[in-house]
This record gives structure tokens, C-alpha cells and sequence, in this order.
């Protein structure tokens, strides 16, 4: 399963999720100027790529044939 490209897809989507989390969470606990211009953005980012990353894994078991 490692080898199939569509699962690399998969994990490369989680992970850029995970670290625009990271970084949002960094944000949040150091505050200061870069969050207050930024918490907002970042946020809507996250949200935007869970949202890819969910679809994603929704095609993945998809065309596994999961469902």
C-alpha cells in the first residue's frame, strides 16, 4: 500500500494539515504581533486542506473499494 501513489497523496495531504496545525498552534502559544495579523489565516487554511485531505481519503476507499 505504501507504494500506490494515491496513498502517498493521502499522507502528504494529512501531513501538510498536521503542519499547518503546528504551525497555527505555535502562533497561538508564542501570540504577539505574527498571530494577531495571522491566527484568522492560518485557521482558514487548515480548514481548507482538511477539507482536501478528508475528500481524498473518501476517493482513496473509494476506489479501493472500501465502500
Amino acid at each position: 500500500m505504501a507504494s500506490d501513489p494515491l496513498f502517498i497523496i493521502v499522507a502528504l495531504s494529512c501531513l501538510i494539515v498536521l503542519g499547518i496545525l503546528i504551525l497555527g498552534v505555535g502562533a497561538f502559544g508564542k501570540g504577539g504581533e505574527f498571530n494577531k495579523r495571522n491566527a484568522n489565516r492560518i485557521m482558514r487554511w487548515r480548514i481548507g486542506a482538511q477539507f482536501v485531505a478528508v475528500l481524498l481519503i473518501l476517493l482513496f476507499v473509494f476506489i479501493r473499494g472500501g465502500i
